[in-house]
């Protein structure tokens, strides 16, 4: 069970859950690439300096360093792409990001005045954006690079509908 479902109220229900788009793994996924390429460069530089009858195992150190940092850096960027949920609800909006740090948001239906999408050309291209939640009192937050921001609008749009109508 999820951070969402273990803080639903009696009677709450998830209407719509979105995550962040596979777009925040291609900086990891680009530098991990990069560090996992020279790592292997040293390893294999490093048996194939052996095999010659010379010695450095330092760059045999060196590769294997550069390829946990490829490993980590990679991990990191997957835990947070997993690690943050967004749903609506029949009751409020709910968003969770961090693993170990959290940070949440709910905002009551009744309390969302206005829900804006930004997306630039990529993103409309590949289907993510930035999603701003405005609630009464003038408070607001952003975030960025949720996939599927318009549907993500639309859900939270249909359920302000049905609330007004109750």
């Amino acid at each position: 069970m999820g951070y969402i479902e273990s803080n639903l109220v009696p009677g709450e229900a998830v209407l719509y859950r979105t995550r962040l788009h596979w777009i925040v793994l291609i900086w990891p996924l680009l530098a991990g690439l990069l560090l996992a390429g020279m790592g292997l460069a040293f390893v294999v530089g490093g048996f194939e300096t052996s095999a010659k009858g010379g010695w450095y195992p330092g760059m045999n150190i060196v590769g294997l360093v550069l390829l946990v940092g490829a490993a980590v850096l990679v991990g990191v960027g997957v835990i947070r792409k997993n690690s943050t949920e967004v749903v609506v609800s029949n009751k409020r909006v709910l968003i969770k990001t961090g693993l170990i740090a959290r940070k949440s948001i709910e905002v009551l239906l009744s309390k969302v005045e206005s829900i804006g999408v930004d997306e630039s050309v990529l993103g409309r291209m590949l289907g993510y954006g930035s999603v701003t939640i405005r609630g009464t009192g003038g408070t607001f937050e952003t975030f960025s690079r949720i996939a599927h921001p318009n549907e993500f609008r639309k859900q939270v749009q249909q359920q302000i509908g049905t609330d007004e109508t109750r």
